[in-house]
């Protein structure tokens, strides 16, 4: 899909913004979740790379990689409160995301203000991709 999206924006000429979405366990492994992690690793790939495709006209491609988000898709894992809390324990910021946050994120690609951006992929996980103070317990610091 993004290949057709990328080629009929090529051929139009006037640039344009085609956004992704990852997942944050593209990054961090988790558990019994191996396929979806690989998945998710190849749609960041996909990005950078269509983005070296279509730079040349004016094309942009970024990539979303949201942590577990509250939708109704997720209740299996948000309304059961064992779930939820071992997850949210897992952040940095000890929340799971809302689905507003994400489409911010989104809407931040897409904006013009952004049009200097390409082939980046932004983690909207609550630091869970890259910070990890519960080791520095750890580490005793």
């Amino acid at each position: 899909m993004t290949a057709g999206a990328g080629h009929k924006a090529a051929g139009a000429g006037a640039g344009g913004s085609i956004v992704l979405v990852s997942a944050a366990l593209a990054s961090h492994g988790l558990p019994n979740f191996e396929a979806m992690s690989a998945a998710k690793a190849g749609v960041e790939g996909l990005a950078r790379s269509a983005a070296a495709s279509y730079a040349r006209h004016n094309i942009r491609v970024n990539c979303v990689a949201p942590g577990l988000t509250r939708t109704p898709q997720t209740t299996k894992f948000t309304e059961n409160n064992k779930v939820a809390g071992a997850s949210e324990q897992m952040h940095p910021l000890k929340d799971l995301a809302t689905p507003e946050q994400v489409a911010s994120a989104l809407a931040f690609f897409l904006a013009p203000e952004s049009s200097f951006i390409t082939g980046q992929v932004l983690a909207v996980d609550g630091g869970l991709s890259t910070l990890h103070p519960h080791h520095a317990q750890e580490y005793g610091v």
